[in-house]
């Protein structure tokens, strides 16, 4: 009984205690069903959640154009390769949507990616033994072209599928890259680096967007999805005042100086003088932004490497003496040294200190006399005075040009030697853009202008301009009266028999220049013997009223013994500046030695090509033909359009085909990728000496043509070496 009674009581307990755990479960259930949350986390939004995929809608970057639209940096698609793995992605046996052979699909992928075809094997086994859904190739499987992409997608591998992936790209590869700088991915944001991607990386970034909707397990959308979409608030569009065209001839002559001299550091500018608007600019060493590995020189040394001037500073020596009033160009002096004390180390002329007897201070310029300069600022301008003149030109700060790592040049004015030097263009230092600043007051009668390279920027959907940059007057610190005084003096370095710029004539076009030799001291010593020095030129054409002006600067060139410094320089020059004067549509301002008739072209456009082809070929331009239909219905130039002997031609056909591009400049690739909408990636400069799209492919709408360019053997020419850049500055 005892036991019974026992047995009851504990009966009686547990039934309670299990009716009470079931009561508080059951409340805790009805609970949950009323208010619909658990710990204050609403069940209804956890599912939302859980069932809700979001997605960020990348904001695409804003692109780099030239000052005529030619595209310059854009984010161009590239795909990431990724091979799911999971057989539970596969809803259809017949329609495998996973890997089912990673065998095959590894031999199939590997000469594609460039890799071992035993590497992806081994990945996608891998993946397969630990459970994973994907597996993705490291940094075989990314940044793949549109082109992989379309050969791979050819093969129809189950399983394999592409995330686009956009990184920065520069279709002229090494152009201006200092000036445009380079962007680069960081994590799931491209972001500038140096140059103007960096400058304006706010403006170029835009702001990303998201997408989001509910799906079930495998990812698609619920019939009540609730979608939410905010679009990505695209980035705004930068036009440079670089023109493509003449950028493009620069950086081809700097790499072929580049590599017949091999110099420690080039340096060149193109400007508008009476806009103070940069048409281009360019660096040796330089870099590809692509692929910007092992760079030697990140600095814009056009701007930021303060360097002494000197012959180049004469200019600005003569144009003070001849402002203040008490420049007489007709006076005589003795040539050859100069001492204006004892304790004063003797100023000598480049020619050893020999001089060439008496002559005059406007025989002086054109022959570079060191004497002359360091005789005007002792005895005729003075030392105040000409320091006023110093600043009055802006040496001593910033030109303020829109790029960043600007430096501004250092004045060493504190003792007698020093002060005459600086008439010389030694001792104290200025950088390249400072120069060419202070130029454009001889240049434009009197009106110094502040250089610029950014054009506008402009919003990348409405294509409003958002902002406009004008030109800019800074200050007068010359006269009209003297500016075409000093342009008479310059002129007469170039024609003159005994000037030192004889080098640097052009055919069609009268040249007002200075030359410039300065010396190298490292580790507190200068550096001796021949081609040791920093050799420039600064010159402007057409005299009498300059459209262009141009700096060039090579530091050690690797030059014979019987070459002056001035054989890359004066390459440089003239190439650039006579086919840029022409290509500006500049009138020359004197008779060419070979006077050349411009073609102009008759209808072109929807004629047979049996019709137009000869007759553009017997006016001496060079015709290409693309493709194999007979009407043509696209072309590189229009009716009226005035071109030279030689000039290329481009026809499209009804059916275009790929041609042999090889030989063709730059230039002549960008109209046909523009003609035929293909997708161009060039490599080097120069010319083409490979294509990726074989000759006689039919050509579609984004197909992707890669070519590779080389510069073309240097041609010979003779120089006159009696004269300019032994002009070796004390």
């Amino acid at each position: 009984m005892k036991k019974n009674k026992k047995t009851h009581v504990m009966s009686g307990i547990l039934i309670v205690l299990f009716v009470g755990i079931f009561l508080l479960i059951s409340g805790r259930f009805l609970y949950i069903q009323a208010t619909g949350e658990i710990a204050g986390v609403s069940l209804k939004k956890l599912a939302e959640e859980k069932r809700t995929a979001s997605y960020t809608l990348d904001a695409e970057r804003g692109k780099i154009y030239d000052r005529n639209g030619m595209t310059l940096a854009y984010d161009r698609p590239t795909y990431r390769i990724q091979a799911v793995i999971d057989e539970s992605h596969t809803q259809d046996e017949e329609d495998p949507r996973h890997v089912t052979n990673p065998d095959q699909t590894a031999e199939k992928l590997a000469p594609l990616l460039d890799v071992d075809k035993s590497y992806l094997q081994e990945q996608l086994e891998e993946g397969i033994e630990e459970d994973r859904f994907q597996v993705e190739f490291g940094t075989a499987g990314k940044e793949l072209s549109q082109e992989t992409k379309e050969d791979i997608e050819e093969l129809k591998l189950p399983g394999i599928e592409f995330v686009e992936a956009p990184i920065r790209y520069y279709p002229n590869g090494m152009f201006a890259s200092q000036i445009i700088g380079f962007a680069q991915k960081d994590d799931k944001t491209i972001n500038g680096v140096t140059g103007i991607e960096h400058q304006l990386n706010d403006l170029l970034s835009g702001q990303d967007g998201h997408i989001s909707y509910e799906r079930d397990n495998y990812n698609a959308k619920l019939l009540n999805p609730n979608e939410v979409v905010k679009q990505a608030d695209n980035g705004d569009d930068v036009y440079l005042t670089i023109d493509q065209k003449i950028q493009t001839l620069l950086e081809d002559v700097m790499t072929q100086m580049d590599e017949d001299y091999r110099p420690e550091r080039m340096t060149a500018i193109v400007m508008d003088p009476k806009t103070g608007e940069v048409l281009a600019m360019s660096n040796r060493p330089s870099y590809n932004p692509n692929n910007p590995a092992d760079v030697e020189n990140w600095y814009n040394d056009a701007i930021a490497t303060p360097v002494e001037p000197g012959s180049t500073m004469k200019m600005f020596t003569w144009a003070a003496a001849i402002e203040e009033g008490v420049y007489q160009g007709d006076k005589w002096f003795e040539s050859g040294t100069y001492k204006i004390s004892d304790r004063v180390e003797p100023v000598r002329d480049h020619n050893g200190g020999e001089g060439w007897g008496s002559i005059t201070y406007d025989e002086g310029f054109t022959r570079s006399s060191n004497v002359a300069a360091a005789k005007l600022l002792w005895e005729t301008i003075g030392t105040e005075e000409f320091l006023d003149y110093w600043k009055a030109f802006d040496f001593d700060e910033k030109t303020g040009i829109d790029l960043p790592g600007e430096e501004a040049g250092h004045l060493v004015y504190n003792y007698p030697r020093d002060k005459i030097s600086t008439a010389f263009g030694q001792a104290s230092t200025m950088t390249p853009i400072q120069q060419m600043k202070a130029a454009s007051a001889i240049a434009n009668d009197g009106k110094m202008v502040k250089p610029y390279v950014i054009s506008k920027t402009v919003d990348a959907t409405s294509r409003q301009t958002l902002e406009e940059k004008r030109p800019e007057v800074i200050s007068e610190p010359i006269s009209k009266e003297t500016s075409e005084q000093m342009l008479d003096l310059m002129k007469s370095v170039v024609t003159a028999e005994n000037g030192t710029g004889e080098e640097y004539k052009l055919d069609d076009y009268s040249v007002a220049g200075k030359t410039g030799t300065s010396q190298i001291y490292e580790n507190g010593k200068l550096l001796t013997g021949h081609g040791n020095n920093t050799f420039s030129f600064l010159g402007m054409a057409p005299k009498e009223d300059p459209d262009l002006m141009m700096y060039v600067s090579v530091k050690q060139p690797d030059i014979d013994y019987d070459e002056t410094g001035s054989a890359p320089i004066s390459f440089i020059f003239k190439n650039v500046m006579q086919n840029s004067l022409h290509y500006l549509d500049i009138e020359p301002d004197k008779e060419a030695s070979e006077p050349i008739d411009p073609i102009k072209l008759p209808e072109i456009v929807g004629r047979e090509i049996a019709d137009v082809q000869d007759e553009l070929a017997d006016s001496g331009l060079n015709v290409s033909v693309i493709g194999s239909g007979k009407r043509i219905k696209k072309a590189s130039a229009l009716k009226n359009d005035e071109l030279l002997p030689g000039d290329r031609v481009i026809l499209i056909t009804d059916n275009p085909e790929m041609p042999d591009i090889t030989g063709w400049s730059l230039r002549d690739v960008l109209e046909l990728a523009d003609l035929t909408a293909l997708d161009v990636e060039p490599m080097g400069s120069g010319y083409v000496v490979t294509q990726s799209i074989d000759e006689g492919k039919t050509l579609n709408k984004g197909d992707y043509l890669g070519v590779e360019l080389e510069p073309p053997e240097p041609g010979t020419e003779e120089t006159d070496d009696t004269n300019d850049t032994n002009d070796t500055n004390e």
